[in-house]
């Protein structure tokens, strides 16, 4: 029986599942071109903690593989956390003389995440981090002290339009050729560091939230072409 409830003739029923078969290698013809084949993973991490794989240049921030993240405790009653991505900005960096390494970093505001979307809204607004005038947080380091895979990096960072002086406590945690189109070199290093955000004007809820907003910072970056 049809779909309608009749007969089809047998000619209609083998010319039918003709043209799906048809249809259907047609479809895996396209998919197996338009699907390239998948390189060979490689057995171990492109990227490793070794100093003698840096190689001296300029570099940018990757910005899909970098993030600020921060930490409050919400109330007293738990810790609360969320993240700034899409990071952008560079490096300049000699192995050789490391003290005379600099670094620029911009942070989009509008890119705050956490766990609740009324929350990052509420980010956004005058009494947090006013993005509509202030959309962007800025680091600029003013001097690197560098110690084996550790170093202290001091700097100025900007919110708000309001700029004071921070220190970095930065790691290595490798370098090596890039997976990315292209194999560059790449590196990335951890920091930590705390602000007080009413240094920046951001003093909504204190002291109910903390002043003091300890930051986790990763920031991966390519050597620049």
């Amino acid at each position: 029986m049809g779909a309608a409830g009749y007969s089809l003739p047998p000619q209609s029923i083998s010319e039918t599942v003709m043209k799906r078969i048809h249809s259907l290698l047609l479809a895996t013809t396209f998919v197996a071109v338009t699907i390239p084949a998948l390189a060979q993973m490689p057995t171990t991490p492109p990227g490793a903690p070794d100093p003698t794989r840096v190689v001296a240049g300029t570099y940018t921030v990757e910005p899909s593989h970098s993030q600020v993240a921060f930490t409050v405790n919400h109330l007293g009653f738990s810790f609360y956390r969320g993240i700034f991505g899409d990071i952008t900005g560079s490096m300049t960096l000699d192995p050789k003389t490391p003290a005379g390494a600099k670094v620029s970093i911009d942070i989009p505001i509008t890119k705050v995440v956490t766990t609740a979307e009324k929350l990052n809204e509420h980010l956004q607004k005058p009494e947090f981090f006013d993005s509509a005038k202030f959309p962007t947080a800025h680091f600029e380091s003013t001097s690197v002290v560098a110690k084996g895979m550790t170093a202290t990096i001091s700097g100025n960072l900007t919110i708000k339009g309001v700029t004071k002086p921070v220190v970095l406590k930065a790691k290595f945690v490798g370098a090596g050729h890039s997976m990315l189109p292209g194999g560059s070199i790449a590196m990335g290093f951890e920091a930590t560091t705390t602000v007080k955000r009413s240094d920046f004007g951001i003093s909504y809820g204190i002291p109910l939230v903390p002043d003091d907003v300890p930051l986790d910072i990763a920031v991966a970056f390519e050597k620049a072409k």
